[in-house]
């Protein structure tokens, strides 16, 4: 039976008294897990009616569901694979639904690993504008990379970088900023329980720190009259309403806006604070709630408040400059485009090592940041001969001209998603698209009636 840690749990009876045993106790009897529909393939009730999932609306975004069968794993369904849907627990979407990202924006994710809340965004974006998605940690930022190019993403940049080289190469720049801040992890304490067995107060005073230099590094970054947004899963009083109390006495530029109307949790809880700062405008989900923990507040900039002059400091030994930069358009490109993508063969390409990368049409001013990722690596010439990317065909895939088109029950569909070549039905020789239901699962080669698959081997249903 789970418990909380002792520390937690006194410090919480502290400050909610008799609302102890009604917020914290779970309004489900295991940890509740769902999707969110990616918007860039297609809307919500599409999976709801064909997906084949079991599924209940959820409280917290209109592009999450909560899955109705624990014991079901959606990351092994074509249509997950497709990058139609993420998988994800249904309160974490509640953020970057609150952001109000509208096509053109630029946006940036300060801590967008391992993608979710950055596929909400450029779902909202539709391909217009530009996504920026960071994360600090090599690792789980390369996760982010791939997570976007299943989802289809053709707007964004990708890096790996502390905030604070951001907010020196970019002020106010963005009109858009999410900061889901890396904290103590109270919220998530049923489902891991490597969150429990590390509480301690120490733990909380370290992700505080962190937490209130990237606030304001998320303050240089946003421009004039835009909106952040800040969220944790923890709720450490540090990390959550003193944080945002602690933030708006730096930063008089920035309002708190009210989020009472957004339709899921509850207050934010002045107790929390040190001092009135409005914390009732913030939004708190507790177990009862029907998720695990979150805390969200919603900030907007002055629109008069003076931007800071660009500090970026120089590149640090060791790092690679992997930005693109400008290409001669080769031929082999030009001829695939025009036979298979005719929308692409006209727009600029960059290079980036031996890739040709189709860039966002809104670009990041000139840094030297590190980049895993800007825009879409096409593929490469090899031996006078075009070869396309796998993020190729999974972000422009549904305009392929020569498709093979696969169902959920079709046995071909497990086939490929394992790695196996597969009968062609309707892709002509070539380079085709393999799409199930409509959706991209990549391209393949069509030779002699059978399409030899190019599906990467570390994205495959093996078992």
């Amino acid at each position: 039976m789970f418990s909380f840690p002792a520390a937690f749990e006194a410090r919480e009876r502290a400050l909610l008294g008799s609302r102890f045993t009604e917020l914290l106790t779970y309004a489900t009897p295991t940890p509740a897990r769902g999707i969110t529909v990616n918007g860039l393939r297609c809307a919500p009730d599409v999976v709801a009616a064909g997906a084949g999932l079991p599924l209940a609306p959820s409280a917290f975004c209109t592009a999450a569901f909560t899955l109705t069968d624990p014991d079901l794993r959606p990351g092994r369904h074509p249509w997950h694979h497709a990058g139609v849907l993420y998988v994800q627990e249904p309160s974490a979407a509640a953020p970057a639904a609150l952001l109000e990202v509208h096509p053109g924006h630029k946006v940036l994710d300060m801590c967008a690993a391992p993608g979710g809340k950055s596929s909400q965004l450029a779902a909202a974006l539709q391909g217009q504008g530009l996504l920026v998605a960071n994360e600090y940690d090599s690792a789980r930022a390369e996760i982010l990379r791939q997570n976007l190019e299943r989802m289809g993403v053709s707007n964004a940049v990708v890096l790996n970088e502390d905030t604070s080289r951001l907010a020196a190469a970019f002020p106010a720049f963005f009109d858009r900023v999410l900061v889901d801040a890396p904290c103590s992890g109270e919220g998530m304490f049923r489902k891991e329980a490597a969150a429990a067995g590390q509480n301690s107060q120490a733990l909380i005073e370290h992700c505080a720190a962190l937490g209130g230099e990237i606030l304001d590094n998320a303050a240089a970054l946003l421009a004039p009259g835009g909106i952040l947004v800040f969220s944790t899963c923890t709720f450490a009083p540090e990390e959550d309403e003193g944080q945002v109390a602690h933030f708006l006495q730096r930063h008089p530029e920035f309002t708190l806006c009210d989020l009472s109307g957004c339709g899921f949790g509850r207050p934010g809880e002045p107790n929390r604070a040190g001092y009135d700062f409005g914390a009732e405008k913030c939004r708190r989900i507790w177990p009862a709630d029907g998720g695990e923990g979150h805390f969200m507040a919603k900030l907007q900039k002055s629109a008069d408040a003076e931007p800071a002059p660009s500090t970026e400091p120089a590149r640090k030994k060791g790092r690679g400059d992997r930005r693109c930069g400008p290409a001669k358009v080769p031929a082999e490109w030009t001829d695939f485009a025009r036979a298979l993508f005719p929308e692409l063969a006209e727009r600029p390409v960059q290079t980036a090592g031996d890739w040709l990368v189709l860039p966002p049409e809104t670009s990041l001013p000139p840094h030297k940041l590190r980049t895993l990722r800007a825009g879409v690596p096409a593929g490469k010439v090899l031996k006078k001969r075009f070869e396309p990317s796998h993020a190729l065909f999974m972000a422009w895939g549904t305009s392929c001209r020569n498709r093979e088109e696969l169902t959920l029950d079709d046995p071909r569909t497990a086939a490929w998603l394992r790695g196996e070549e597969i009968e062609a039905r309707t892709a002509a020789n070539g380079w085709c698209a393999v799409l199930v239901d409509g959706f991209p699962l990549g391209g393949g080669k069509v030779s002699g009636g059978r399409i030899k698959n190019h599906y990467p081997k570390g994205l495959r249903n093996l078992g």
